[in-house]
């Protein structure tokens, strides 16, 4: 028990096999870990230097990052991989869930490969 009460959130976050992403309210990436990188094709470094909007494709405009996470919650996001394709994903809640968090932390099921094969 004291090693998981020592370990911090972020290394913690780091390590989950399952893609994670934290945004800030005005659409900043504030965490990316390896496995979301991955999915999407980028480096976490390039991600964090990425804005929000950069990261999904058809997202409505003008809300917060986080309110438009918040209202995605649970449901299939297409997400925008490196070489240009559509990467399909089911987007949790976030796992913030106070009402006035500024930060909104989600994880993604990759679900492109399955809804290609549903559709054959």
């Amino acid at each position: 028990m004291a090693l998981l009460q020592n370990l911090p959130a972020l290394v913690v976050l780091e390590r989950f096999p399952v893609p994670v992403l934290a945004i800030a309210e005005a659409g900043t990436i504030l965490f990316a870990n390896s496995a979301f990188g991955e999915m999407v094709g980028r480096s976490t470094e390039d991600l964090m230097n990425m804005p929000f909007a950069g990261v999904f494709h058809e997202l409505p405009a003008g809300a917060s990052a986080v309110s438009v996470m918040r209202a995605h919650a649970g449901l299939l996001v297409a997400l925008m991989h490196h070489d240009g394709s559509v990467v399909r994903a089911r987007m949790s809640k976030s796992a913030l869930l106070r009402g006035d968090d500024p930060v909104a932390l989600a994880t993604f099921q990759d679900l492109t490969e399955q809804l290609w094969a549903d559709e054959l």
